[in-house]
């Protein structure tokens, strides 16, 4: 049997995207200017979130896991060690459904092809 999906509220994943999201990412989801090229540390900048970005391209478990625990720990959880990122964790400030909430707002945001795309990227993840 199937799981059941937990309910999703996208007026406070979009209020909880302003709270702790926007100051990087930005507030209409447009990120960090030239945020493909590493900074003076070797950190990128924030990407977008907007169907420009490559948020989309992510299945739902790999961003849940990049906004809980943050980008460096995520990778590392997936073997990938030495990456720079900037993503901080939000697993201790946001709740597991507080955060479910914010990705489900972000991808609210999307076309509907970006959308579909990451609706598959998950399914062949078995997500």
């Amino acid at each position: 049997m199937p799981a059941i999906a937990a309910p999703v509220d996208l007026v406070r994943g979009e209020a909880l995207y302003g709270d702790y999201c926007a100051s990087c990412h930005g507030a209409d989801l447009e990120g960090q200017p030239d945020w493909r090229s590493p900074g003076e540390g070797g950190t990128l900048p924030a990407p977008p979130h907007d169907a420009t970005g490559h948020t989309w391209h992510h299945d739902d478990a790999m961003l849940f896991a990049y906004t809980r625990l943050g980008g460096a720990a995520a990778l590392a959880a997936q073997g990938v060690e030495g990456f720079e990122s900037g993503m901080p964790g939000f697993g201790d400030v946001m709740t597991d459904a507080e955060i479910r909430d914010v990705l489900d707002y972000i991808k609210s945001t999307w076309p509907e092809r970006e959308r579909a795309a990451q609706a598959a990227r998950t399914a062949a993840a078995g997500g």
